[in-house]
């Protein structure tokens, strides 16, 4: 869908204000400030920026923070309670700046990561370091979309580097079946939250999937494949519920069907079931998200990631087509479906509340100023982050629709 000047004018005020006071372009003294989910969300941004302008200077920006993400999240704190340095992988310097993503990604919290003889406390735990699966595979797709903006493979290899890391890392046998962990140490070495994302392992599927047909089909190719691992998220995921109540992981769920139309359409009855199974939850978690008020709650009681995470996926439904525009019939079998679970007003109700300056006035916004900054955009300028179907085989996008 094309992005109206309003929108991109709007989009382009926010990111240039977040590259500001981030330290990607401000050019002060001290450290950026870069925060894994965040800047996902900010390097398909300023993609979109490059593509509704022209302006070569969103390229730039958007490898630059790539960059900085790597060379600050893909090392070691400046106060690391082991006192280690250097790449989180444990490569060498030459070696870790061709390999960035090898080690995997701190999240980029404040406070340092828990030691192992600490005890485990669920309050402080959300501003202490370590990695998360689920913002791994936001970089893995913010790289993805690099690659398909610029041809460049390195950006698919890193994210392919990142996607195998992160599996080893997070990936292990249970009770003769395979889990995953919530939350890992920086250097991925031990569990610091042990128990398992709800959607992490949909997520994962869904992402080695967009990766894996990205990655080229010749022989000759060293790109690393992810066919195991993808057979490991798609045993983890088998039987799952997906019904959520938070606006977040509802606008997660809202793009992994978008996703998934294109990705678990291939015939095979075990992603045809999970694809059915992601449809049914995700609408009637969006049916009741709407029989209930939480948007009519007074300002200091939202969160607008949150809610700016549903508008985001609900503007990804958007980009699906109806029965009539389509000829694809996995697509045309589920529309009675897919139906229901686009609300265009819904989107424009979120994004209207969060652009008001008393809004963003707030203590609430403030105290996550970054990363509200950068779902508002991509919520009024979703293309970029959302991108579009590839086919297997490699190469970049083909359409923002299926």
């Amino acid at each position: 869908m094309s992005s109206t000047k309003s929108n991109t004018t709007t989009v382009r005020q926010i990111m240039m204000e977040f590259a500001n006071i981030t330290g990607l372009t401000s050019g002060t003294s001290s450290p950026p400030k870069r925060y894994l989910w965040t800047d996902a969300f900010a390097v398909t941004n300023y993609l979109q920026l490059h593509n509704d302008t022209n302006d070569q200077k969103y390229i730039d920006m958007a490898v630059r923070l790539v960059n900085q993400v790597h060379n600050v999240l893909g090392r070691h704190r400046s106060d690391d309670y082991a006192n280690r340095k250097g790449w989180i992988s444990g490569l060498s310097d030459e070696e870790g700046r061709k390999h960035p993503t090898a080690g995997g990604l701190r999240i980029g919290k404040e406070r340092n990561e828990r030691a192992a003889n600490q005890a485990y406390e669920s309050e402080r735990e959300w501003s202490q370091d370590g990695q998360y699966f689920h913002y791994n595979t936001k970089w893995m797709w913010a790289l993805a979309r690099m690659y398909d903006e610029t041809s460049d493979e390195k950006y698919l290899r890193w994210a392919l580097e990142l996607a195998t890391r992160s599996h080893q890392g997070f990936v292990h046998n249970h009770e003769g079946s395979k889990r995953m962990y919530w939350k890992m140490s920086i250097d991925l070495s031990r569990a610091v939250v042990p128990s398992m994302g709800h959607h992490d392992p949909l997520d994962g599927l869904l992402t080695y999937l967009s990766l894996e047909v990205r990655r080229p089909s010749n022989q000759s190719s060293s790109l690393p494949s992810l066919s195991a691992e993808i057979q490991d998220m798609l045993d983890i995921c088998s039987g799952k519920d997906w019904h959520t109540t938070d606006s977040l992981g509802l606008g997660g769920l809202l793009l992994d069907v978008h996703r998934g139309l294109s990705l678990l359409t291939t015939g095979e009855a075990k992603k045809e079931k999970l694809l059915d199974r992601l449809i049914s939850d995700t609408q009637s978690s969006l049916n009741h998200f709407k029989s209930g008020n939480s948007l009519s709650y007074p300002l200091a009681y939202r969160l607008a990631f949150r809610e700016l995470g549903l508008s985001i996926g609900l503007r990804a439904m958007e980009r699906i087509p109806s029965k009539e525009e389509t000829e694809n019939e996995h697509l045309k079998e589920r529309q009675r479906h897919l139906v229901h679970m686009k609300d265009s007003a819904l989107a424009e109700n979120i994004e209207a509340f969060w652009l008001k300056d008393e809004n963003q006035a707030s203590r609430n916004w403030k105290e996550h100023q970054g990363i509200n900054m950068v779902m508002l955009a991509t919520s009024l300028e979703p293309d970029g982050f959302i991108g579009g179907h590839v086919e297997a085989g490699g190469g970049g996008q083909t359409s923002t629709s299926l």
